[in-house]
């Protein structure tokens, strides 16, 4: 008798299959998906076609062919990068109040294309584009179904929030990236983890230690620490994913022990698991850290980097850190203290400001550009364009039914896919939390986006089900055929189906507000669906 099963509804065969203990009492030997063939040309696909929405045009709009927005920070600090021995100094301010990985990004853009759209806009469309590429990869690992990960896939295609990103020479969609890749490197050591916990157990060596096996080198997981290095040279928000993600893989390990019923999972996962998970997801990132600064601690007129003696001190019990570090140390508490008192209460309002909690639902949207004057190819005599950072609504919208539903697969059903998602996505949105009467933008919120996609599709695929076809009698001969799909599958691909076309019209429609096309002001008015959006 033979069974057609689609991935989601059992575990892909492997060559590990024999247990030194009954099944019932270990993990599915499942350490991800096989179908490697189809599962690279639909990410393929779908990566060519995230291109084609990122770079058609990238070149529009510009402000009479200079930077718009807060490109007109980004865009020359980058130049400066490219020109002047690898720093920037960005004279408007008189201090660098970010980190340099996202501007040298730019300044590769720039250096290929020159300073120009394309040039400082290049580097934010790659990671755009790559970004769609992890997801869909990620997702599919995850789910162990290419279909849900073609879903993620689409789904950040047709999102506003990361289009618009990818197409502004801005910092956030490298953040979004370098997260996003530190989340996907932690899924993949997962996986690699249970694989070389089952090989362990087929050995018949799972009891030689009450504290279960040493795992070896953890490749994915330093890849994580690297990601997450880049993160943090990118924005200091990236401090927030380490913390996570850092609990998140202890949390992993700590699952897969217990899973292979390691008699003592605790200790075993605190005496071997958290050292090295330190080194990978703490130690890496800060060395990472450090080396994004290569060019500053190499130059002779970089912001503050002789800052000793009087500034700095040169005694004391820190007396031992290299000048060089000081200095480093002197720089980023300016930089501290800019962003601390960059507050409303100190007087910084802007009109396009927005809250914490109004960003899981996109609700205060970002302006990036609006041009009434002069403008033509509306079909009337008045037309107007805009750029405006706003979440596709039929997927921002149902952030909380779909937080609501993860939550519950979290606790209830104990689904570690949702747990995962939900660690990535509280990393991206709580911190801001604290610091409430800082002046905050929607565009903060930007990687959000990738997670609110992974948790969309994992409701999707909850929704469409295991693909079961049941093995029936054909014949005399006793041979068996797969019956059709379900009706409840029927049903589920249906709503999902039904679901993408509504979400791909929605894109459709704010394409016009998403990319300063020519419109009427009506039009443009019609866009704006709700109050907050104006």
């Amino acid at each position: 008798m033979t069974q057609v099963t689609d991935q989601r509804s059992v575990a892909p065969s492997r060559p590990i299959r024999s247990w030194s203990s009954p099944a019932p009492l270990r993990p599915s030997p499942d350490f991800g998906p096989l179908d490697t063939a189809r599962g690279w040309l639909v990410t393929a696909f779908l990566t060519a076609l995230a291109a084609v929405t990122r770079f058609t045009m990238l070149n529009y709009p510009t402000d009479a062919g200079t930077p718009v927005f807060d490109e007109k920070h980004y865009a020359p600090q980058g130049y400066q990068i490219l020109t002047g021995g690898g720093v920037e100094d960005n004279p408007a301010y008189g201090l660098v109040v970010h980190p340099p990985v996202g501007k040298q990004l730019i300044a590769f853009g720039e250096a290929l294309f020159g300073y120009n759209g394309w040039g400082w806009r290049f580097s934010a469309a790659l990671a755009g584009t790559v970004l769609v590429l992890l997801v869909i990869r990620i997702v599919r690992r995850m789910t162990r179904s290419t279909m849900i990960g073609a879903i993620a896939g689409l789904l950040l295609i047709a999102d506003g929030v990361t289009f618009v990103s990818s197409r502004i020479g801005m910092l956030d969609i490298f953040l979004a990236l370098f997260a996003t890749a530190a989340f996907g490197c932690l899924i993949v050591d997962r996986d690699q983890v249970r694989e070389r916990m089952a090989r362990v157990d087929v050995e018949g060596r799972m009891r030689d230690s009450p504290l279960g096996p040493r795992l070896g080198v953890r490749w994915w997981r330093f890849g994580a620490g690297v990601m997450l290095g880049l993160a943090c040279g990118t924005k200091w928000s990236g401090l927030y994913f380490i913390a996570a993600f850092g609990l998140l893989s202890v949390c992993f390990d700590f699952a897969a022990r217990r899973g292979y019923r390691v008699r003592r999972p605790w200790i075993g996962t605190a005496l071997r698991d958290i050292g090295p998970s330190l080194y990978a997801l703490v130690l890496v990132p800060i060395g990472v850290y450090l080396a994004t600064y290569w060019a500053w601690f190499a130059s002779e007129s970089g912001f503050s980097r002789w800052a000793v003696g009087s500034e700095v001190g040169t005694g004391g019990f820190f007396s031992f850190v290299p000048d060089a570090l000081r200095s480093l140390w002197y720089y980023s508490a300016k930089v501290l203290t800019f962003h601390e008192e960059l507050t409303n209460s100190a007087g910084n309002h802007h009109p396009w400001e927005s809250k914490p909690w109004t960003w899981p639902m996109g609700l205060r949207p970002m302006l990036y550009y609006y041009a009434d004057s002069g403008v033509t190819g509306c079909g009337q005599n008045q037309c107007v364009k805009a750029v405006m950072l706003v979440g596709t609504p039929a997927i921002w919208w149902i952030a909380f039914p779909v937080l609501a539903w993860a939550l519950w697969r979290t606790i209830v059903r104990r689904d570690w896919r949702y747990a995962a998602v939900l660690t990535g996505y509280a990393a991206a949105l709580l911190p801001w939390f604290i610091t409430l009467d800082r002046q905050m933008y929607f565009f903060y919120a930007v990687p959000l986006a990738p997670f609110l996609v992974m948790g969309v599709a994992l409701v999707l695929g909850d929704i469409l089900g295991p693909a079961r076809r049941v093995p029936v009698p054909r014949g005399p001969t006793g041979t068996f055929m797969a019956a059709p799909p379900t009706e409840r599958y029927r049903l589920g691909l249906l709503i999902v189906s039904l679901y993408m076309g509504l979400v791909i019209a929605n894109f459709i429609w704010l394409w016009p507000i998403l990319t300063a096309m020519p419109i009427t002001p009506g039009n443009w008015q019609d866009h704006l669906w709700l109050p907050s959006w104006r």
